[in-house]
């Protein structure tokens, strides 16, 4: 096992390089407010974080990634373009007995770059590739946007197109909503008997139910049966559309060929189109950082079961010798994170981040077998 002295001495070895591209350093809280990434990304990040109490500052969670307060610093003094580095502890629940770390230094980069998104994930990308090129790592690259794109093009309503892009991240509850939104679920019995009288057609039902449990108000009660049943008459998702969605997802090819399949898909859902027109400039400004695009590997999926900010440009690289271990690094674009945390500012960004003690181990296990 390698020590925290040799992992820390790896961690501010990578950060060199990050300072010597550019980046000043970012310092943040150990501590982050609980409120803020509750609201992020609702109550499954209880999951996955670790949760105290502070008698001022109420609910907190030992940091569990830096960009939530990177991007908070940045917005709230930064000026765009600007890079930033960091180095330090996060903190994250395993399952039991998967032996998985809970605590561990990350060393990243971010810029945030409000003009050319695809130099900003060229540069990137390039930087990260430069880096960890000695590894022999399989990099692997894909777009949140394009999924996003998709969803939005379907012929459904606003309400289930809102559904299928919360649960972009949670593969499972993406496919089950699709499967019912399809019609290849049957919809509940007790949706199609709601009443349908207006006003207040709902109080019997919920007088009815015996004493209120939990914190919803009557009115918030009403407000959710009424979307349930509005949602029970809205026509299925068209199978072609279906299917072309679920092609998109297993879509798993090399770069260049991957962008002429969606292409090509694209007369199947014209409001794709958008988003591969910022592929193609993606693929362009990478050829042109030195990237070799022609084998670049490009999966659809990729990303969907990391934390929910990334929606556009994602990039992980592997080790193929332990492929069921989190990626040696990942990262990506997160420009609804920008927004949503600076209230409509507009900042784009991208970044990534480094397990260190990965890289030391690999380098090692190299060594070893020089």
């Amino acid at each position: 096992m390698s020590s925290k002295a040799a992992i820390r001495a790896e961690a501010e070895r990578l950060q060199a390089v990050f300072l010597a591209s550019g980046a000043s350093v970012a310092e943040v809280d150990l501590l982050q407010p609980a409120a803020t990434l509750l609201e992020l990304y609702g109550e499954d990040i209880r999951a996955r974080a670790y949760t105290t109490c502070d008698p001022d500052q109420g609910e907190m969670m030992l940091r569990p990634d830096f960009t939530v307060p990177v991007v908070q610093q940045h917005l709230a003094g930064g000026s765009a373009p600007a890079r930033y580095t960091y180095l330090g502890e996060v903190f994250r629940k395993q399952p039991a007995g998967s032996g998985r770390a809970r605590e561990y230094l990350q060393v990243g980069y971010e810029l945030f770059n409000s003009t050319v998104p695809a130099a900003a994930d060229a540069e990137v990308f390039a930087l990260f590739s430069e880096i960890l090129l000695p590894l022999g790592l399989t990099p692997v690259t894909g777009d949140i946007g394009i999924l996003l794109a998709a969803v939005d093009s379907l012929s459904t309503s606003e309400a289930r197109k809102s559904a299928l892009r919360r649960h972009i991240w949670r593969p499972r509850r993406f496919h089950a909503l699709l499967d019912r939104f399809t019609g290849t679920l049957a919809p509940s019995p007790h949706r199609a008997a709601l009443p349908g009288a207006a006003g207040d057609r709902f109080a019997p039902l919920i007088a009815a139910a015996g004493p209120a449990i939990g914190v919803r108000t009557p009115g918030e009660i009403e407000a959710r049966l009424a979307r349930l049943q509005e949602e029970a008459k809205t026509p299925p998702i068209a199978a072609a559309e279906s299917d072309v969605l679920d092609e998109i997802l297993s879509l798993r090819k090399t770069l260049p060929n991957a962008f002429d399949h969606l292409r090509v898909i694209t007369g199947d859902l014209p409001g794709l189109d958008g988003a591969v027109c910022c592929m193609a400039r993606r693929i362009e400004a990478l050829d042109a950082a030195g990237v070799n695009v022609t084998d670049l590997p490009f999966e659809a999926s990729y990303g969907r079961t990391m934390m929910e900010y990334y929606d556009g440009f994602v990039f992980g690289f592997i080790d193929e010798n332990w492929p069921d271990l989190p990626p040696v690094a990942a990262g990506g674009r997160y420009d609804a994170l920008c927004r949503v945390l600076g209230s409509g500012q507009d900042a784009r960004a991208v970044g990534g981040a480094i397990r260190p003690e990965r890289v030391h181990q690999m380098q090692s296990r190299l060594a070893g077998s020089g």
